[in-house]
């Protein structure tokens, strides 16, 4: 297994450009960088019909979600999403390129969750706000055009392991009832030490940073073991909806990603894979720089309108690469 030739030269570009890593700077300079990256990296603005920046409910207060649609009246399919960061970085802001291209490839709408973050919200704010975010769109779907009937949720990294958590809630609860799940390299196993240790690149995502992430996030390293901080760790897994689950080969995430998946499998969980091996942690976010960023995005989107019941895909989603 061997980097991508694009990530080779990113990588080269950041070492270049004396980038340190996210795990040495404070919060404030960790939280500034992580969106400029992000910016950076996705692309042109794509323009979608409306955007819409309000609030919902949420356990400690009011919570920003940011709505994008598409053209078209009535009830629309809906992708509840939760922003990457670790828990500890990230907003509406960052997961903005992502939404607005979602929306363009499927003709659903993203509600975005800005949900609490850490260390100042520790484990389990989070779950809760997103948790508390799906319900309340849920219950007043009418207003915020939401159909109930499709109605999913997805993330990338920790939004990704909200995701997971919140369906296990919602399962718990008799609802509300999801269509799908989208977990990109979605974290699912918060105890140390079952990571490979060669992970050691400052240029790149590694060990460290998800020790640094899982270090604000859990005041208490017990919690490690909680199904709603590690997916992985719940007992059962079955009656969850249909998954897609995206991987990287050079991402410490990779192999409890590709486990939940399998344990998904197991449940009996439809469950779809698609694995980037030459590709990083970070990669569905930056289109603008990865080929795969931009297959990869077009694979959930297909997905995505499958689970919806959408016509095929739009022509120019028509060239996913499933690399799994």
């Amino acid at each position: 297994m061997t980097l991508d030739p694009q990530v080779v030269a990113w990588r080269a570009a950041r070492a270049a450009a004396g980038t340190v890593p996210l795990y040495t700077q404070t919060l404030a300079e960790a939280r500034a960088a992580d969106l400029a990256a992000i910016r950076a990296g996705s692309g042109p603005v794509e323009p979608v019909a409306e955007v819409r920046d309000t609030t919902v409910p949420g356990p400690g207060g009011p919570l920003p979600v940011r709505i994008h649609r598409p053209d078209g009246d009535g009830p629309l399919p809906t992708l509840v999403y939760f922003f990457g960061g670790g828990w500890t970085l990230g907003s509406v802001d960052t997961a903005d390129g992502i939404c607005r291209r979602l929306v363009n490839l499927t003709g659903a709408q993203t509600v975005t969750v800005g949900y609490r973050l850490a260390p100042e919200h520790p484990f389990p704010a989070a779950v809760e706000d997103c948790h508390a975010a799906l319900r309340h769109l849920a219950a007043h779907a009418a207003e915020f055009r939401v159909d109930p009937d499709r109605l999913a949720v997805g993330g990338d990294s920790a939004g990704g392991n909200l995701a997971a958590a919140v369906t296990l809630l919602a399962r718990a609860d008799g609802g509300p009832r999801l269509a799908a799940q989208l977990l990109v390299y979605p974290n699912t196993d918060q105890r140390p030490g079952h990571r490979p240790g060669d992970d050691e690149d400052p240029m790149l995502f590694n060990r460290h940073s998800v020790g640094w992430y899982r270090g604000h996030y859990l005041a208490d390293p017990g919690d490690a073991a909680h199904p709603l901080a590690s997916p992985l760790l719940a007992e059962d897994l079955s009656g969850l909806p249909p998954a897609l689950v995206v991987t990287a080969g050079y991402d410490p995430l990779c192999a409890e990603g590709e486990r939940y998946a399998s344990r998904l499998r197991e449940a009996g969980v439809p469950t779809e894979t698609a694995h980037y091996p030459g590709m990083v942690h970070g990669f569905f976010a930056m289109p603008g720089v990865f080929d795969a960023g931009r297959q990869a995005q077009e694979r959930a989107a297909a997905f995505l309108r499958r689970a919806f019941g959408l016509d095929p895909a739009p022509a120019r989603a028509a060239t996913v690469a499933d690399h799994g």
